[in-house]
C-alpha cells in the first residue's frame, strides 16, 4: 500500500511538472501593411549644411508611392522615385527605386521586426538576398522621428 501511495505521488508530481514544460506561445504575426503606413506623410532629413532630403510618401493600395528630393540652398540637386509593394509570400515589402542621376534601378526589401522597428536591405542581386550590398535597421522613436 505504501508503494502504491508513493508511486501515485510521484506520478502526480511528474504530471504537474510537465504542465509547466509547454511549447512556447506563438508570437502574434505583425501586420506589415498596417505598420508600413507609419511611413506615410512628408519626411525631412538634414544631411549636411543647408542640404536636406525631403520624402513624400503616399499610400498606394497595400504599398507606398514615394517621391524624394535632395535640396541644397533651395536648389534641387537630385530626385528619386520609389514604389513599395507588399509581397505576401515573403511577408516583406519590395522596393524599386529610380534615381534621376543614375542609370541603376535599386531593389530593396524592408519589413518590421516589431511594432516600432524593422530592417531594410539593398540588393546587388535580387536573386541573392544573403549577399545584400547594404543592410540597416530603423526605429520609430515617435510618430515624427525615425532613427
Amino acid at each position: 500500500m505504501k508503494t502504491l501511495y508513493l508511486t501515485t505521488i510521484v506520478v502526480i508530481i511528474i504530471l504537474f511538472n510537465n504542465r509547466g514544460i509547454q511549447a512556447q506561445t506563438k508570437q502574434t504575426k505583425l501586420d506589415q501593411v498596417e505598420l508600413m503606413k507609419k511611413f506615410t506623410g512628408t519626411w525631412k532629413e538634414e544631411i549636411g549644411k543647408d542640404t536636406i532630403v525631403i520624402g513624400e510618401n503616399i499610400q498606394f493600395g497595400t504599398g507606398l508611392d514615394c517621391n524624394i528630393k535632395v535640396v541644397a540652398n533651395g536648389k534641387i540637386l537630385d530626385s528619386a522615385k520609389q514604389l513599395y509593394g507588399y509581397d505576401k509570400k515573403s511577408d516583406k515589402f519590395i522596393i524599386a527605386e529610380l534615381i534621376k542621376s543614375s542609370p541603376v534601378i535599386e531593389l530593396c526589401a524592408t519589413w518590421f521586426t516589431s511594432a516600432n522597428s524593422g530592417e531594410m536591405v539593398l540588393f546587388q542581386d535580387i536573386s541573392d538576398p544573403e549577399n545584400a550590398a547594404l543592410k540597416w535597421k530603423f526605429e520609430f522613436r515617435s510618430p515624427y522621428m525615425i532613427v
